[in-house]
């Protein structure tokens, strides 16, 4: 029997490369059975760093600054032919790599994926790849669009430094500089969020990056005046889209000085990693995400793999937390159980959660 190991990250706890090494170890150990492994992404936290490994492409390392302006050590992937380079946001802009007192939309920055983004120009890159999963910030793109030469001023014309507090508030004037790299994006999102809104960055996202209750409504007054101030430089109609409430705004701010396209992660990974033709292949296929939910089914990993599957007549499993996927049509649905998030060990316990769950689920004969 051929497996096809495929899980997506589970948020928080286990990385999607781990959870794959975690569920084939058993099987192999316990069935002897042929496994392929192809973690997924969706556009969400690390996928470009998926697609750099299952791509086999180069990691160029460069030091950086995090979305506190901290230093840190960045990268992206390299692929000389098509001259793409892949670069997720959480690399250098990450929500995960900040303490819960650093996290304030009001300070934070992407000018460090700005950093990461100059740099692969100077490599030759042409179209740069951007996860937009992970993201610290709510900053409209505008420290990205510093990095490569948009100048974000006062009200006497002054330069405004990048990581000063209220950024977004002290903007009144707008310079596009005249050597702004010829680059094209293309930004992987998992979420369909339009920016504005009750369902938009600043009052879905906000509060996990900082926000308070009481400074959304001032917080997205100031990302509409901002919003201004892009439209009368380019001189232009603006439509607010899904996805460009991901990340904070980044595809929304891009797409005002760059060929800018969004793409749902999933469609787009697949496609490079030759999903279907590895779904083909197998006679199980093994999935997973966190927790299985209502926006799971809008294009996350999980139910693309469940479609594909259903296409091509195989059988497929879903390990998840909670009782979401019960009803979603897998064929077998592992549930894990709950976890103490308070404990310091909770990653420890899930992973063993995992690994104890596909040795019951192999006990029990479950992919007979």
């Amino acid at each position: 029997m051929r497996f096809l190991v495929a899980p997506n990250a589970f948020k928080g706890t286990i990385p999607a490369d781990e959870a794959a090494e975690i569920i084939s170890d058993v099987l192999v150990r316990s069935t002897h059975h042929n496994c392929l492994l192809q973690p997924v992404a969706d556009g969400g936290d690390g996928t470009c760093a998926l697609l750099i490994e299952s791509l086999g492409l180069e990691s160029v390392s460069i030091p950086v600054l995090n979305a506190i302006g901290v230093p840190v050590q960045g990268f992206f992937g390299w692929d000389p032919e098509s001259k793409k380079a892949f670069i997720d946001v959480s690399t250098a802009s990450g929500l995960g790599a900040l303490l819960d007192y650093q996290k304030d939309p009001y300070t934070t920055s992407t000018f460090g994926t700005g950093l990461l983004i100059k740099k692969a120009i100077e490599f030759g890159a042409e179209e740069i790849v951007l996860g937009l999963g992970g993201s610290a910030t709510v900053d409209m793109g505008t420290g990205i669009l510093n990095a490569l030469g948009v100048l974000f001023l006062d009200e006497t014309g002054r330069e405004l430094p990048v990581f000063s507090p209220g950024f977004l508030s002290k903007i009144k004037h707008v310079q596009k500089s005249l050597s702004l790299p010829k680059i094209r994006f293309t930004c992987l999102c998992d979420v369909k969020n339009p920016f504005f809104g009750a369902e938009g960055a600043v009052k879905v996202f906000g509060p996990q990056k900082g926000l308070k209750l009481d400074q959304l409504d001032p917080f997205e007054k100031d990302c509409e005046l901002l919003l201004e101030l892009f439209r009368k430089k380019v001189k232009r109609d603006w439509h607010d889209l899904p996805g460009f409430g991901a990340a904070g705004g980044i595809a929304l701010g891009l797409d005002f000085f760059f060929k800018t396209q969004i793409k749902f992660g999933a469609d787009y990974f697949f496609d490079l990693v030759d999903m279907r033709n590895k779904v083909n292949q197998s006679d199980w296929i093994i999935t997973g995400e966190g927790q299985y939910d209502t926006q799971s089914n809008q294009g996350k990993a999980s139910y693309q793999l469940l479609k594909l599957a259903k296409e091509q007549g195989k059988k497929i499993a879903l390990i998840t937390a909670g009782e979401g996927g019960r009803k979603a049509g897998f064929d077998l649905v592992l549930e894990l159980p709950p976890l103490e998030f308070s404990s310091k060990d909770f990653k420890k316990k899930a992973r063993e959660n995992l690994h104890g769950l596909i040795q019951i689920a192999i006990h029990e004969k479950k992919f007979d």
